[in-house]
């Protein structure tokens, strides 16, 4: 069974809604993109002393500015999140959006999301309490999102005392998790709650690496997420697989080719042919960003948004 491979987009929340914000949302819809998602954190990389808006007044505002586009987050974590306030936001945008979110979500990092509601000196999360409340995190929005009346909870990290989202999601038996993992333990919550999968490669590949071994650790992660799914009893093909592009060595601003995939439209085609033969049935582009990493031009962006995925076979 193979799944044509969709085109999507992620605009990151630095736009004032009526000085550009809508009109990108839009576009996007315009363009034939099959979803646009947003970065949910507190602040961002380079982004932080400029604007950055929230994601779900955002993805909220977006919902009633399109019809037929897929929104989402790519990614929500639990560093500044609780299942509990974020179901209730969750069902709300499912429905003002008549049941048109994804939700993006994945463990965190270490970023300013992990330390800005922490004492200065607190002792930031290891690793493995990052697993372990993600798989908390998820195992109790996935309650709470599909059984809308009387939840409790009592785990190590989140606790829910009869929560409520009355009506429920519109779409059933809930919204769709995409789970954005690369280690087995993630890997397999993605085989047990997700819908979609969600990957950027391997970072540590991104300034070092070459296209050719970031390909092959895609390849072992994809034949991770399969080794999880039977494990799980569950056919890896019910998956959606979502590669976030921009964070691989082809996409280095210093790229030892000089060209990017997102710098002419036949490189992109031949990128996102190449990571469709592993099994990704989605491919997100970033919309460009003058004077950042994300900086391409706009003609191009458009040319590919309408063009590429007829090439592809779409």
């Amino acid at each position: 069974m193979t799944s044509p491979l969709r085109l999507s987009t992620v605009i990151l929340p630095i736009h004032r809604w009526h000085d550009g914000g809508r009109a990108r949302w839009q576009r996007a819809e315009e363009l034939g993109f099959h979803a646009a998602y947003t970065y949910d954190h507190l602040a961002w990389r380079s982004f932080r002393d400029g604007p950055w808006f929230g994601a779900v007044p955002t993805l909220t505002a977006a919902a009633a500015a399109t019809s037929r586009l897929r929104l989402g987050t790519l990614v929500t974590s639990p560093n500044f999140r609780h299942p509990v306030t974020l179901a209730k936001e969750l069902i709300t945008l499912d429905d003002v959006s008549d049941g048109r979110i994804t939700l993006g979500i994945g463990a965190g990092g270490t970023g300013f999301d992990a330390t800005t509601l922490r004492a200065p000196d607190a002792e930031p999360w290891t690793p493995r309490e990052r697993a372990d409340r993600f798989a908390e995190f998820v195992t109790l929005l996935d309650r709470l999102l599909r059984e809308p009346a009387d939840v409790s909870f009592a785990g190590d990290f989140y606790t829910a005392t009869e929560a409520r989202n009355l009506p429920g999601c519109v779409q059933r038996e809930r919204l769709p998790f995409a789970v954005a993992a690369t280690g087995p333990r993630g890997l397999r919550l993605a085989a047990r709650h997700g819908q979609a999968w969600v990957t950027t490669g391997n970072p540590k590949l991104y300034a070092e690496g070459t296209p050719e071994e970031s390909y092959a650790a895609l390849r072992g992660q994809v034949d991770g997420l399969a080794k999880a799914c039977a494990e799980s009893g569950r056919d890896v093909r019910e998956l959606g697989k979502v590669l976030l592009t921009g964070f691989t060595p082809d996409f280095h601003p210093v790229h030892r080719s000089g060209r990017r995939p997102i710098d002419s439209l036949d490189g992109f085609v031949d990128f996102a042919g190449r990571h469709a033969e592993l099994g990704f049935d989605e491919i997100v582009v970033h919309w460009p960003i003058p004077d950042s990493d994300f900086a391409a031009d706009e003609k191009l962006f458009e040319r590919i948004a309408t063009e590429a995925a007829g090439q592809l076979g779409r």
